[in-house]
C-alpha cells in the first residue's frame, strides 16, 4: 500500500510524550540544559498542579529530572530533559513526521486543501 506506515515507524510513537502538554514541555526542555518550573508554567500557561502532574509522569518514565535549589534567595525547581527523554522525543517526532508524510496532507493550514479529496492531494 502506497504511503502506508510500517509498524517499525510506529514503535517510536510514545504515548507518554504524546499528551499535548507533555509534548510541548519536552519540546521546550529540548532546547535548553534546564528550565525553572515557574518559567515552564508561564510558557505553557498552565496551573502549578497541572505542570507538577505532567512532570511527575515524565519523571516516572525517566524522561526528566527535577532538582530543587535557590536562585536570588528564593526556592526554585529546575527541570531537565534526560538523555532517555531526548531519545524518546526524537523518536516520537520521527513517528509523527512519518504519519504526516504518509498522509500526503500538507502541514500548512493555509495551503487551501479544505474540501479536496485524498487523491487530489497527491503530487501531480
Amino acid at each position: 500500500m502506497d504511503g502506508a506506515i510500517s509498524y517499525g515507524q510506529m514503535t517510536e510513537f510514545d504515548p507518554i510524550i504524546h499528551a499535548p502538554i507533555r509534548l510541548r514541555l519536552c519540546s521546550l526542555l529540548a532546547v535548553v540544559d534546564q528550565a525553572e518550573f515557574v518559567t515552564l508554567r508561564g510558557r505553557l500557561d498552565i496551573a502549578d498542579s497541572v505542570l507538577s502532574k505532567h512532570i511527575t509522569t515524565l519523571t516516572e518514565a525517566g524522561y526528566v529530572t527535577s532538582k530543587k535549589g535557590t536562585l536570588d534567595g528564593r526556592r526554585t525547581t529546575w527541570i531537565t530533559l534526560t538523555r532517555a527523554g531526548r531519545r524518546a522525543l526524537r523518536g516520537h517526532l520521527h513517528a509523527l513526521q512519518a504519519l504526516i508524510d504518509a498522509s500526503g496532507t500538507p502541514v500548512d493550514p493555509t495551503s487551501g486543501t479544505e474540501g479536496r479529496r485524498v487523491g487530489e492531494l497527491a503530487a501531480p
